[in-house]
């Protein structure tokens, strides 16, 4: 069956990359389940030691190859860092040292030291590396690959370890915050795949229903949230999140955001908990009140959203939009737009340092 995969789910190389600068909801109806690459949507950020540095937005150009970084004090653009072929996703290290940056077109993870926006030497992993999730501790980073496998990273030395089979599709990840579990999401299945991280081994897969393309974690560790790019038969376009209780690894009623097919592809929870931002494809940002999974009004922001991060502080959420080449800046007290800032070609990921 051909299903209606997230736009930023891409065949790897400059054919592919052309495509997907063009890329508008109607297109993603024509692409299949199996040209995957992936972008990562970070969820609650990771609590760390005091911050002794900026606080600085990481954005992932796809098109362009390039990381920019943010300062989120002036939300002003600083000079872009060069890593690997067709980056696809970022994910930042507990104390804020090492971003690490998923190439889908080199098959590699480029670690980037945020104390002087450098790229490190890239590190191999699995075929078409997406997503990644960095553990509480830092000790570990595990990477989803296209293959239906999960690579973890030993961040102390930079190497890979075995990988670890989930199943067709491994997309989003996210990890609980007392680094147990990863949560790992097939759009192409329709599912989403506990792995026990003390022992990297898969569990029973949970039905999401719907294709989810993102996740994230609430920071009491009691509930995830996986967004459905899909609807649950498959074809359209998808408008829900479901909640899946931790504690017994069951989904629990999906919540409708958006519009019908509107494309919920990013969702990232604040700080405290207490609300679940989802943007989706046809450029709006839906609130979700955590406390009572009741959707708020929506939010108008800039074209194809595909990431989403939020401000240590809980202050700000910052959406990028893949379509206008942008970053829209959400005020999270009033939940309102603030003007967008320009980044590199076709940005497809964020991440914002603890």
């Amino acid at each position: 069956m051909q299903l209606p995969i997230s736009p930023r789910r891409r065949l790897i190389g400059a054919a592919a990359i052309a495509c997907a600068a063009a890329l508008i909801p109607a297109a993603s109806f024509a692409a299949t389940a199996s040209a995957a690459g992936a972008r990562a949507t970070v969820g609650s950020p990771a609590s760390g030691p005091a911050r002794a540095h900026p606080v600085t937005a990481y954005v992932v150009n796809e098109a362009s190859g390039t990381v920019t970084p943010i300062s989120t004090a002036t939300n002003k653009a600083l000079t872009a860092i060069k890593v690997g072929k067709d980056p696809r996703a970022i994910a930042i290290t507990p104390n804020g040292k090492t971003a690490y940056v998923t190439n889908g077109g080199s098959d590699t993870v480029t670690p980037i030291s945020t104390a002087t926006n450098t790229a490190l030497t890239a590190i191999k992993v699995g075929q078409g590396p997406g997503y990644i999730a960095i553990t509480p501790n830092g000790k570990t980073a595990y990477v989803t690959n296209v293959a239906g496998t999960v690579t973890p990273i030993q961040t102390a030395t930079n190497t890979a370890l075995t990988a670890i089979k989930v199943g067709p599709g491994a997309g989003a990840i996210a990890i609980t915050p007392n680094g147990k579990t990863a949560y790992v999401v097939s759009q192409a299945e329709g599912t989403v795949t506990p792995i026990r991280i003390a022992t990297n081994t898969a569990l029973t897969a949970i039905k999401s229903g719907g294709g989810p393309d993102a996740i994230a974690i609430t920071p009491n560790g009691k509930t995830a949230y996986a967004a459905n790019y899909i609807a649950a038969t498959g074809m359209p376009l998808g408008n829900t999140v479901t909640p899946i209780r931790i504690a017994t690894n069951t989904a629990l009623k999906p919540i409708t955001v958006g519009t019908p097919l509107s494309g919920p592809i990013a969702i990232a929870i604040t700080p405290n908990g207490k609300t679940a931002y989802v943007a989706d494809i046809a450029a709006t940002v839906t609130p979700i009140r955590i406390a009572t999974n009741t959707a708020l009004k929506a939010i108008t922001v800039g074209s194809n959203s595909r990431a989403i991060a939020i401000t240590p502080n809980g202050t700000t959420a910052y959406i990028v939009n893949g379509g206008s080449g942008t970053v829209t800046p959400i005020r999270v007290a009033t939940n309102t737009a603030l003007k967008a800032i320009t980044v590199g070609n076709f940005p497809d990921a964020i991440a914002i340092t603890p």
